[in-house]
């Protein structure tokens, strides 16, 4: 996998807000994408009481949603826990884990913003951009802009606005639980970038690629084998949370 280094990451807030305003220009939101086989699934969790950042990243089967390949890459956590500056925090170790995949995914789904953040330059946006690949924010929060009430259906799905300027979507995954947010990345538009979501999502709130790449990142510390590859992880008590 290719992939740019276009800063360090090593900075002052200061030097990260202007690394965002000056690569937010780049950021492409409509569909130049290829055809879509593989898709990852990007989580980061920690260890040592956050002093490690572990990234995992699961590809899976776009047709069948099964586990195809994954890797987990740790590194030193140099950046602290501010909102809207994850990427700095998460991006170096999430890197380090996409160069060891064998199979190289076409679209990757983060857990995190794209462009519904303040400076429209989330982790989604920051990972497309330096990979060159498609790239889709799928939070489980709101980070900022508001939404109409969404229809308690599968599949439904609101505008998500801030100032004046549609950012992303509240998607209504499963009926009878919060919604995820939607937004571009990077060469994915946002009706495209829904479609992709419901397409990884089956019985759970999030896509079966955050669950996996969840599993990695935040499950037990010794990193196992491929071996559950033909069926989802379990859902576990944390992931019911979801």
């Amino acid at each position: 996998m290719k992939i740019e280094q276009r800063h360090d990451w090593c900075l002052t807030t200061e030097e990260a807000i202007a690394i965002q305003q000056a690569l937010r220009g780049e950021i492409i939101t409509t569909d130049q994408m290829d055809e879509v086989r593989y898709v990852a699934g990007i989580d980061v969790g920690f260890e040592s009481e956050g002093t490690i950042t572990r990234a995992a990243v699961a590809v899976l089967s776009l047709e069948t949603l099964q586990l195809q390949d994954k890797a987990i890459a740790r590194r030193p956590t140099t950046f602290p826990y501010i909102p809207s500056f994850l990427s700095f925090r998460e991006v170096p170790a999430v890197l380090d884990a996409l160069q060891k995949l064998t199979i190289l995914p076409d679209l990757l789904l983060c857990d995190g913003q794209g462009i519904a953040h303040p400076r429209r330059f989330g982790i989604a946006c920051h990972l497309g951009l330096l990979t060159h690949l498609p790239a889709i924010g799928v939070a489980k929060s709101l980070l900022v802009g508001t939404h109409a009430e969404v229809p308690d259906e599968r599949g439904c799905w609101v505008p998500l606005t801030h100032k004046g300027e549609m950012i992303g979507a509240a998607l209504r995954t499963r009926p009878k639980t919060k919604p995820v947010y939607i937004s571009s990345g990077h060469r994915v538009s946002l009706e495209t970038a829904i479609s992709y979501v419901m397409r990884c999502t089956t019985r759970y709130r999030l896509p079966e690629t955050t669950r996996f790449a969840h599993n990695l990142a935040s499950g037990p510390a010794i990193d196992q084998p491929l071996s559950q590859s033909a069926k989802p992880p379990q859902q576990s008590e944390q992931m019911k949370l979801f």
